[in-house]
Parts: C-alpha cells; sequence; structure tokens
C-alpha cells in the first residue's frame, strides 16, 4: 500500500520519490567489522562536498593497525588502491545480493595481500582497481580480512564501512542493521532559513535569504529572538542542523527531516537509502552557495526544479508556499535521528505585501532544462540540460589579461551556482607561444591576486579546452616546471645504509602529479604513493629485493604536461 501510494505522489507531483527501505534483508545478517567500541566519526548520508556520505566511519581510538573482520559470508570482489579516495578498499559480494565496502585500510591479510601485490608488480603499478573473480578469494563472517588505516583521502585513522544492495547500485544504512552504536542523544537544530523564492517575494523586507538562530526551550527548539518572521509572495525554508551521537563530539548528518504548515506535512525525507548515482545532487539538496561562502551546511526542504534525488517521501508544490494577504502560518519541523531520538521547531511567519524592486537581469537567462552557450570569437562553453539545478541569470564577462597569463579573463557567473557535472570550456590560444603549446591549460584564479585556483585542460587546435566542475575566472596559463622530489630517507649521491623504508616528499606547482616509477637496480619497485601527505614510500619486499649489497636508485616523476624530475642515488641494505 506504501508503494502504491508513493507511485501516485510521483505521477501527480512530476518529482522522484524513494524507494523502499531494504525490508527484504534480514537486520541481523552483518556482524560489527571492528571489535571494539563503536563511536562514529560519521554517519550514513552526511552531507560532504559535492557527495553524500555513504556508509559510516567507526572510529579506530586514534590508531591504525586494528583487525578488520567480515561482515558476513561472501568473496572478495574488488580491490581497490588508491592515493586518493577510499585509499586501500575491500569490495565483499555477499549471497543475500549486497555488498560490504572497507575503506581506508592499511593493509590486507596475507592471502589478499599476496593476491594484490603480484598484481601491482604484473602491472608495474601502485594505483589498481582490481575485479577479483568470483570464488577466488571466498571469506566467511567475522574472519581477518585488513587491517585498519587511514589511506587515501582520510583525514585521521578510521574505518570507512558500507552496505549496498549490489545489482540495483542502492547504498543502504549501516545503521538500520544493528551496528554496535549508542544512541540516546537528540539531533541539535541551529538556525532555520527563509527564501524568497519568486521575484516578488521577501523575508522580514528583504529580497535576500534570511538566517534565524535557534536555541533549545525545554524539549523543543524555539527561535533565538522571538518573533513573528514577516514574509511576502513564494517562500521556501531550509534547517541548519546535525546529529549527535553518544560519546562522539562529531557533527554527523541528519536522518530525516518533515517540514509541515498549519500541520500539514509538505516535505520529508527519510535515509534509509541512496541510490549510488544520485549522490552528487546533494548540491541541490543544500543551501550550496552558503556551504560554499561560510562553510555552513543548511538542508534545502524545498526542491529545486533539477533536483531528481530519490529520496523524499513527501513533496508538496516543492515545498513552497505562496503566502497570502496577513495570514498567519504556523511552521514545524520535526528532525529524527536513526535511533528515534527525535527534536523539533516551531515558529510563525505572517504574510505582509511590501513593494518589492525587480530584479535587472544582469546575464542571459541559462535554464536548467535546455542546452546552453556562451560562443565568440575567444570562448566557447556549453551548459548542458541537466547541469543546472534552477534556471539562473548567468553572468558572463571579458576582462583585461594578468601579465603571467596567455589570453583575456572570462568570468563564467560564480563559484558559488552548483554544476552537476563537468561542462566544457574552450579559450582561444590567441597569445600562445608555438613552444608552449604542450604546456598550456586552462586555469581558473583567483581575480584580486591572479593566484591559481585549479587547472585542467590541453591544447587542440588552436584552442586549450577541458572540462570544469566549477564556475569562476578562467584563463589561459602554462606549466612548465617539473615536479619537486625530497629524500627523507636517504642521502643524494651517497652511498649508505637505509632503514626499512625509503621515503621521499613529492609535489607539482600547477597541473600535479599524474605518474611516478621507482627501480631499485633496474627492477621496478612498489613505491606508495599518500597524495595527502605528497608522500612516496617503498618498503623493502622480503620477498623479492636482494639484501647486503649496493644498489642503485633511480625514481622519476612526471606532472600533466610531460615535465619530468628523476631522482637517482645508491645505497646499502
Amino acid at each position: 500500500m506504501k508503494h502504491f501510494l508513493k507511485t501516485i505522489l510521483f505521477l501527480v507531483i512530476g518529482f522522484s520519490v524513494r524507494s523502499q527501505p531494504p525490508e527484504s534483508i534480514d537486520r541481523s545478517y552483518y556482524a560489527a567489522p571492528l571489535k571494539i567500541p563503536f563511536f562514529l566519526a560519521g554517519n550514513f548520508a552526511e552531507l560532504r562536498p559535492n557527495h553524500f556520505h555513504a556508509g559510516i566511519d567507526i572510529k579506530t581510538q586514534g590508531r591504525t593497525g586494528l583487525s578488520v573482520f567480515a561482515a558476513a559470508d561472501g568473496f572478495v570482489a574488488r580491490i581497490v588502491i588508491s592515493p586518493t579516495g577510499y585509499g586501500k578498499v575491500l569490495y565483499i559480494n555477499h549471497p543475500n545480493g549486497t555488498t560490504t565496502v572497507y575503506g581506508h585500510l592499511e593493509g590486507f591479510s596475507n592471502l589478499i595481500d599476496d593476491y594484490i601485490r603480484t598484481i601491482q608488480y604484473e602491472k608495474e603499478l601502485f594505483a589498481v582497481d582490481q575485479q577479483v573473480p568470483e570464488g577466488r578469494l571466498p571469506v566467511k563472517k567475522g574472519e581477518l580480512i585488513a587491517r585498519s588505516g587511514n589511506s587515501g583521502s582520510s583525514g585521521g585513522p578510521h574505518l570507512h564501512f558500507e552496505i549496498r544492495k549490489t545489482k540495483e547500485e542502492v547504498y543502504l544504512n549501516p545503521l538500520l542493521f544493528h551496528m554496535p552504536v549508542k544512541d540516546k542523544t537528540k539531533p541539535v537544530i541551529q538556525a532555520i532559513m527563509v527564501y524568497p523564492v519568486s521575484d516578488d517575494a521577501s523575508v522580514s523586507g528583504k529580497q535576500s535569504p534570511q538566517r534565524f538562530e535557534t536555541v533549545l526551550a525545554g524539549k523543543a527548539y524555539q527561535l533565538k529572538v522571538k518573533q513573528t518572521i514577516q514574509v511576502s509572495g513564494k517562500i521556501g525554508f531550509g534547517i541548519q542542523a546535525v546529529d549527535l551521537l553518544d560519546g562522539s563530539p562529531n557533527k554527523c548528518g541528519i536522518y530525516s527531516i518533515k517540514l509541515s504548515i498549519d500541520n500539514e506535512l509538505i516535505y520529508s525525507f527519510t535515509m534509509d537509502d541512496l541510490v549510488i548515482n544520485e549522490s552528487r545532487y546533494v548540491n541541490s539538496h543544500i543551501d550550496y552557495e552558503r556551504a560554499i561562502r561560510s562553510g555552513l551546511r543548511v538542508y534545502r526542504t524545498w526542491l529545486e526544479p533539477g533536483n531528481k534525488l530519490n529520496i523524499y517521501d513527501v513533496i508538496e508544490k516543492h515545498g513552497i508556499i505562496k503566502a497570502k494577504d496577513d495570514q498567519l502560518y504556523q511552521v514545524k519541523y520535526e528532525i529524527t535521528d536513526a535511533y528515534g531520538n527525535e527534536t523539533s521547531l516551531a515558529i510563525q511567519i505572517q504574510s505582509k505585501v511590501i513593494k518589492t524592486t525587480p530584479k535587472e537581469p544582469k546575464g542571459e537567462e541559462f535554464k536548467y532544462n535546455r542546452n546552453n552557450r556562451i560562443r565568440n570569437e575567444e570562448l566557447e562553453f556549453s551548459v548542458p540540460e541537466g547541469a543546472l539545478y534552477n534556471d539562473v541569470d548567468f553572468l558572463y564577462v571579458r576582462k583585461s589579461a594578468f601579465p603571467k597569463f596567455y589570453s583575456s579573463v572570462f568570468q563564467l557567473h560564480n563559484p558559488y551556482l552548483a554544476l552537476h557535472f563537468a561542462c566544457p570550456l574552450r579559450i582561444k590560444a590567441t597569445n600562445l607561444p608555438p613552444h608552449l603549446q604542450g604546456k598550456a591549460l586552462l586555469a581558473q584564479i583567483d581575480p584580486a591576486t591572479g593566484k591559481i585556483l585549479s587547472a585542467t585542460g590541453k591544447y587542440v587546435d588552436g584552442w586549450v579546452e577541458g572540462n570544469i566542475r566549477v564556475l569562476g575566472n578562467y584563463t589561459l596559463a602554462v606549466d612548465t616546471i617539473a615536479p619537486k622530489i625530497t629524500p627523507l630517507t636517504i642521502a643524494d649521491k651517497k652511498t649508505g645504509k637505509v632503514a626499512d623504508k625509503i621515503q621521499f616528499k613529492i609535489s607539482d606547482n600547477l597541473s600535479g602529479i599524474e605518474s611516478y616509477r621507482g627501480t631499485i637496480d633496474g627492477l621496478w619497485v612498489l613505491f606508495e604513493y599518500d597524495s595527502k601527505n605528497n608522500l612516496l614510500s617503498y618498503t623493502f619486499d622480503k620477498k623479492r629485493f636482494q639484501f647486503n649489497k649496493n644498489h642503485t636508485l633511480n625514481l622519476e616523476i612526471s606532472d600533466y604536461k610531460g615535465n619530468t624530475k628523476t631522482y637517482k642515488t645508491n645505497f646499502f641494505k
């Protein structure tokens, strides 16, 4: 019956609504992947830059190397080793049609390590994404599979743990499966946002979004400054809130939000599950501009038309109300965590008609549901259908060139407008000398300082072209400087003893490290790359390395523009 009602709702309002919770999966199917008390650094669907958090982050007592165990019977289906993202990660498929994921690992069990290390040496690569044949690496529930770590883009030692529906490619909330997490702490409401959505709308007499701080009063929240908020026109709401779990100060994501106007539910979501390829819609689920400007993450509880998230239970009129003359409205939020702890906020708003000044368009209207383009003799930029979440008055300005760059500066709106996917940009290379064509790239710059914020692209037939994910000011730059290599545990051009690990700091000034290759005595060796610390490390492999002799080390690092740095030395080990 519930699924039928959701289908009817979808047909009526034209928006996706969330799938059914994973009721067919035994909630006791999975064992805890760590045998320590569970305290979380992050929970499911927590708001992260450009994505929802896909699992739970289990604290490992500030240490690495803790034993990690298979949550259920199955087999290793995939092994990924990367200097970014989840770092070293295992994917285990289970007979019930799910996959568990174990990320930021320090290393694997001996059997798994031997398997993937052999592949790394065969391919002569540190970073690999290896599909494992079914049954090649079987595991039992509770079997040791790995050691916890801090690899990839991890900000501190922890285990990232996920449960997924394998074929459907859907993340499931691990806290619904009897993970040993204790939580009697209610979510916290920090502020409410009120948005003028239409051109004739206002909030407290202003035509811009207004933020109102809240305080806890007894068991519920109220406005810090008691007031009835004056509004006019079409209005949307947002809420700044976090979930807290017992024994941890970390601010986690909200499981469920309900918004009612005069006791009528107009918006709600529940984070039981999430379609994997919809995660970037988080940039519409939140107030993206406020997140970029101030770092504050506000749940937008009204829907932009380009938001195709499949998490919403109720969406009445996109979560937007039309304030009528002198009418008083009761607005209520109810916020619940995965363990049933609930808090609420009630406010009043009142319609009050004010004269508003129509906003003069400053640019070209870009629509979310069509292909948009800027094209002239110097620049071509496309924003395809689906790249925007809402229609926008898109600002484009050509500015003077900076001395160290090779084109004018082109302002493409501003970095506070989210793009759902990367969009193609081309800039004419009119001032670029032929000998620098292979070194050219698109550079996003700070218009005040000229500092390069990001770079991408390549020279093609008189243009420099690439795909950009962030709007802002762009120009042409070149990268002619080779990466930098700094030895940490070995002396340059001197034969001497070294410890059990050879380490280097490596960095690049602009285009970024593309590849690295280390050999000892002419044979490739496995240098591991930790990109967040710019650290390259080789631990002597007892199975492959010949000890008690002099050796020659050769290390070569290249960036994305073909600039290469070589380091060579001798050592005894």
